[in-house]
């Protein structure tokens, strides 16, 4: 029977160790990685010399000594100072990563004693590797690229490499429809809040980097002659791409629809705050149409923000 037991919290049972690292497995998805966008980051010394800091928070690493090893969970309070060997006469690139040795797959720690996770550095990897070499039960946190002739680390040698072993996504869907004729005329060239019904406060997350904003208006009514305008979105101060209107069916009323879409890259300024989600519309002075929107008008925002590497 290969199935193993017992299964894990059986009152009465006994559970092994790699119990509970296939229940990390299970609860990570059989990711791995570091648990939040600023969790073990590695950053030079306060004043540069041989080595770098590594950074508070935590990690999973998937054991690769033997199939079904499982994962382990790791976590460092406070920072702590990894050593980087200076270079000869040519340069070198080493690897910071977490590294886990579990005795009973492969060396000989004693766990009682002797540390069986720690920062570990790979020297003389490849200068564009991003994945840790085969057989290291260990996650890539940064490439350190040293010229020759060097012992001292600085900003610019090190490469963030990490990488969130489950990120958070949060998506919702902001409505609004117009109740009532809003137009705006072509005249002037210049930006304009408008419609007015496309405003909503959105709640950013704290962890998020990233918002992917689809916003579309249905219905959109173009009036008296060819139009000629262009839309955007904020969400607070960051803007997304603008999406141009070109119409040329002289001066029918008729409607269209409208998508606005972009990734926004979010200002620190802006996670964990409520912000302003709109629309800017440009009009140009020729053609001479305008633009409205009125109770056939829909309007939807759909935001979904998602975390990453800060």
């Amino acid at each position: 029977m290969t199935l193993a037991q017992a299964p894990l919290l059986t009152t009465g049972a006994k559970h092994s160790a790699q119990t509970f690292r296939m229940m990390i497995r299970d609860l990570s998805r059989g990711a791995e990685g570091v648990t939040e966008g600023n969790d073990l980051k590695v950053t030079p010394l306060t004043v540069p010399a041989g080595g770098v800091l590594v950074g508070e928070g935590s990690g999973i690493v998937r054991g690769r000594a033997v199939p079904w090893q499982g994962h382990y969970t790791a976590y460092n309070i406070g920072t702590e100072q990894v050593p980087i060997a200076p270079t000869g006469a040519s340069p070198r690139t080493d690897m910071v990563v977490l590294r886990v040795l579990d005795p009973e797959y492969e060396g000989n720690r004693n766990p009682a004693t002797d540390d069986t996770v720690f920062f570990d550095v790979i020297s003389g990897v490849s200068s564009t590797a991003t994945a840790v070499p085969a057989g290291y039960s260990a996650i890539p946190l940064a490439r350190v690229s040293l010229p020759a002739n060097t012992g001292t680390v600085t900003a610019a040698m090190i490469t963030d490499l990490r990488r969130i072993a489950n990120p958070r996504r949060e998506r919702s869907l902001y409505p609004s429809f117009p109740t009532a004729l809003s137009t705006l005329a072509y005249s002037d060239a210049k930006w304009h809040v408008w419609p007015a019904a496309a405003t909503w406060n959105v709640a950013v997350p704290s962890w998020a980097t990233t918002a992917k904003i689809m916003l579309t208006v249905a219905g959109l009514r173009y009036t008296k002659a060819d139009v000629f305008a262009q839309m955007r979105q904020y969400l607070g101060t960051d803007v997304g791409q603008a999406t141009v209107i070109d119409d040329d069916q002289a001066n029918n009323t008729r409607r269209n629809t409208i998508v606005l879409g972009d990734t926004i890259t979010l200002s620190a300024a802006a996670r964990g705050t409520t912000q302003r989600l709109y629309v800017e519309t440009y009009m140009y002075k020729s053609p001479t149409g305008d633009l409205s929107v009125d109770a056939g008008t829909s309007i939807f925002a759909d935001v979904e923000f998602s975390e990453g590497i800060i």
